[in-house]
């Protein structure tokens, strides 16, 4: 199945000597870099593993050996491997020598460099709906940008629909199964994570019972700036919970296993003064995790609005990572004090941006759409861009432009 980062793959592979990609377990990283690999050495298996870390302590270069790119699946596994490639990288002077695929994010203090400038980077998530074939990519996020005005389209999908899209998640291997075989693969995919993975981070050890009853608050919390205080406190009722420093290290080792994926704040530069709250907003890699630790189905998401509506947002601001990164843009939520919000801002390299509001319903449109307007009047056109485009996500069936200029996208027709 085509994925969007496929082409930003090969880009990456004609300017590097190494790419590495990063994202949660069973995304495809794997299966997008054999794409394009032309060997590949596994550190998957256990038995393999074994054998190649005897090879990297007496010469890691002959793991390096094979005709390139060469794929080092799960890298991470053998950390010295990192500075092996950068070294390799820097002695050949060529590019498109190697793809590193990892589930756990780069720690520093077990590399001796960066890789800056050798190895880049490149974040993968789970599907998007239009990788899924979910969407009808009849709204084109780089169209918006262009200044494309003339806008419609027609979602097939209705709420029961996409609340089956969140409980089944966005993995490769979910797509295409019914609801309750993917809830049953998210099921180990969970349990994995609090009962092993969490523990990959750092190599320590870590409590399941704790680490999912942190999964399961992150999951009331997510689509909103709740902080890890707050999650403390909601996890510790007992005088004998964790500590305060306890759950932030399991959150940072969520993190760092491509769990936990955090909105951060656009800082833009305002007309008023108003304080830009600089909080990130809760989100993970797939609103899937949280349907499950929420224990929620697709039917229990239609009979509670309010968590059917912050997982759709959560499922939105997934899909807008995946078409933002496409066009070269990065996405970020705006909050400031005198209560103002956008749940989305899509801002490329060139400084051009564009704001969403997202809401399930199409009841809320209007008063979204007020709330982006006095945002495009709050920026200081001086010192930012004025927006290219003003958009509300929702579940609703069409896609078009209202009479002030603000679109209306059902997220069932957006593509990059």
């Amino acid at each position: 199945m085509p994925r969007m980062i496929d082409r930003e793959l090969e880009e990456f592979l004609e300017v590097f000597g190494a790419v590495l990609i990063v994202g949660p377990k069973w995304c495809g990283k794997t299966t997008t870099a054999k794409r394009l690999a032309k060997s590949v050495l596994s550190l998957q298996d256990e038995d393999q593993l074994k054998n190649n870390r005897e090879i990297a302590e007496f010469k890691i270069s002959i793991l390096l050996k094979g005709e390139n790119p060469r794929l080092l699946d799960e890298w991470q596994a053998i950390p010295r491997l990192w500075d092996a490639v950068r070294f390799e990288v820097d002695n050949r002077g060529e590019t498109g020598l190697f793809i590193l695929t990892g589930s756990v994010t780069v720690d520093n203090s077990r590399i001796s460099h960066s890789g800056a400038g050798r190895i880049a980077r490149l974040k993968m998530g789970t599907m998007s709906l239009y990788e899924q074939g979910l969407s009808t990519g009849e709204v084109s996020l780089g169209g918006l940008f262009a200044g494309q005005t003339d806008v419609s389209g027609t979602s097939n999908l209705s709420y029961s629909d996409i609340a089956e899209a969140i409980v089944r998640g966005g993995w490769p291997e979910s797509v295409g199964k019914t609801v309750d075989h993917a809830r049953k693969m998210i099921t180990g995919y969970c349990g994995a994570i609090v009962e092993s993975d969490i523990s990959m981070a750092d190599g320590r050890q870590r409590d399941g019972v704790r680490a999912e009853s942190i999964l399961r608050s992150l999951s009331r919390g997510v689509s909103s700036p709740v902080n890890d205080s707050s999650v403390w406190k909601d996890v510790s009722s007992d005088p004998d919970g964790p500590h305060r420093n306890t759950v932030s290290g399991y959150i940072s080792a969520l993190e760092a296993i491509c769990v936990v994926d955090d909105l951060p704040a656009w800082q833009p530069n305002l007309r008023s003064k108003a304080a830009v709250r600089a909080g990130r907003v809760r989100h993970l890699a797939d609103p899937a995790i949280a349907a499950h630790f929420l224990e929620a189905s697709p039917e229990d998401l239609e009979r509670d609005p309010r968590t059917f509506g912050l997982l759709f947002e959560s499922m939105a601001v997934r899909d807008l990572r995946a078409y933002a990164q496409a066009i070269g843009g990065i996405v970020r939520h705006y909050r400031d004090g005198d209560g103002l919000e956008a749940d989305a801002i899509v801002h490329l390299r060139n400084g051009k941006w564009g704001a969403f509001e997202v809401k399930l319903g199409q009841h809320s449109t209007d008063a979204a759409a007020e709330s982006l307007k006095r945002l495009r009047d709050k920026v200081d056109p001086d010192r930012e861009h004025p927006p290219s485009f003003l958009a509300v996500i929702t579940g609703a069936e069409h896609a078009y432009r209202r009479s002030d200029g603000v679109f209306v996208i059902p997220l069932g027709c957006l593509r990059e």
